[in-house]
């Protein structure tokens, strides 16, 4: 959780870094606790309903050593603990969506029913036996659909729901797309190199058990990073000429994004190629993202929601029934892909990547309305507040020099986003622009003098 919270926080301009740190931290406790209360119990609670769990097991009650859903040999318990680190990080890749100008407020009430009504229901829908996509045969080996489409498809919604955030130069003026670089690129190679090495755990231990299926799955998860920040680095250089360390970073996610539904399912020898393709469909989706005039400033949606979209598909494609077999699971179960002439198998898995972008869009363009209607839960905050960044809006930590620069009080604060007079490509690891994504077309301006 924290790695991401880095890698957002070096992706925004400075008056707004810390907050998404305090967001990290303040995201995994809240959704910690709503996890336990009744949180794992809708989606791992033992129904036949192909909808939804229940709340038989609410507060981990008759947990302990029951034996998990995932693998009889794996206690209940131990399987919930799993279970808490994917809410968690599926929570904060939606949280960057705030990007500068939401409230954290009503950012957070956001994620807590975004969990309850998007996630635990999708996470239901694919994860337990008994849910509709695991009953129709769907591939998606490490949440896909629960955890990249339904937080890129629903951080576009949010952006929508928020507007574009105001430009520095006129006060009140609202621009379509804001290009700023990202103040700190250092933080967003640390942040993607944690988010990189944790990614083995969560694809490796999504085999419930510790087998040569568990390694492979962790070797092409290696690879298919290594594919997906070669394959944007060499499309950034052929635009621009230069190379980036924000554009590597963003196809090293892009890449870890598009294997996760393929992990445990394709063959070693496609895991680079699946980074690569999920990698050159995230560099154009951010590199034309401007002609849906949207200020998602940290490309969620581009790595996240449409590397996951092409994920899925990949693993239609590319799964042969040999990879689940190495942990014992019958190839009768799983069929391959269309590599093995199981040609349904695109269908299930475009109907899957389907679902999870539909419903976590519509849904969370519900929630966010009506929690905007709410007396005093308006997401966004005031145009004083935004020019002088959420650190000074809800963080007493002074943010490194700038309280100093404004003479002590808020009032002397001079706003002072990273500008640059030269193009910018490479968005971050699900950032864009406060941030400042791969577009070449990224244009900057020339700095604000302080007074």
């Amino acid at each position: 959780m924290p790695p991401s919270g880095y890698l957002y926080a070096g992706m925004h301009r400075r008056k707004a870094a810390l907050t998404m740190i305090f967001q990290s931290l303040f995201c995994a406790s809240a959704c910690g606790i709503q996890f336990w209360i009744y949180g794992y119990s809708l989606y791992q609670s033992h129904t036949t309903n192909p909808m939804l769990g229940n709340v038989s097991l609410a507060g981990l009650h008759n947990v302990l050593a029951q034996p998990s859903l995932a693998n009889s040999d794996i206690p209940d318990l131990l399987y919930a603990c799993f279970g808490f680190t994917f809410v968690t990080a599926t929570a904060m890749i939606l949280a960057g969506a705030m990007l500068e100008r939401g409230r954290l407020w009503p950012s957070m009430l956001f994620l807590l029913c975004w969990t309850t009504f998007v996630y635990y229901i999708l996470a239901y829908f694919e994860w337990n036996p008994n849910g509709w996509l695991y009953q129709l045969g769907v591939y998606d080996f490490a949440g896909s659909g629960p955890v990249h489409i339904a937080s890129g498809f629903s951080a576009l919604a949010w952006s929508l729901m928020l507007g574009p955030r105001l430009s520095d130069h006129s006060a009140g003026e609202r621009q379509k797309i804001i290009h700023f670089k990202p103040h700190n690129p250092f933080l967003v190679g640390i942040g993607t190199c944690f988010i990189w090495f944790g990614w083995f755990a969560f694809n490796g231990a999504s085999t419930a058990n510790l087998s040569m299926r568990s390694i492979y799955v962790v070797i092409n998860t290696n690879l298919a990073a290594c594919g997906g920040g070669i394959g944007w680095t060499l499309l950034e250089y052929f635009y621009t000429k230069k190379f980036s360390i924000i554009g590597f970073c963003s196809g090293i996610i892009s890449g870890l994004v598009g294997i996760t539904p393929a992990a445990g399912f394709v063959p070693v020898y496609v895991a680079a190629l699946v980074g690569l393709l999920t990698s050159i469909c995230c560099f154009y989706t951010n590199k034309y993202k401007y002609l849906i005039s949207i200020d998602e400033g940290l490309d969620i949606f581009a790595l996240h929601g449409v590397g996951g979209f092409v994920g899925d598909i990949l693993t239609g494609f590319f799964a042969a029934s040999w990879v689940p077999a190495l942990d014992g699971v019958s190839g009768t179960t799983y069929a391959g892909g269309w590599w093995e002439h199981n040609w349904i198998q695109l269908g299930y898995q475009l109907a899957a990547a389907t679902t999870c972008a539909a419903w976590s869009f519509v849904v969370s363009c519900i929630l966010l309305f009506i929690i905007n209607k709410i007396p005093g839960c308006h997401l966004r905050v005031n145009e004083e507040d935004e020019q002088k960044g959420l650190d000074f809006k809800y963080l007493s930590d002074a943010p490194w020099e700038d309280f100093e620069r404004g003479g002590g009080s808020f009032g002397g604060f001079v706003p002072h986003g990273v500008h640059q007079g030269v193009p910018f490509s490479g968005s971050g690891p699900g950032s864009e622009s406060g941030s400042g994504s791969a577009s070449p077309e990224r244009e900057g301006v020339a700095p604000k003098k302080q007074e």
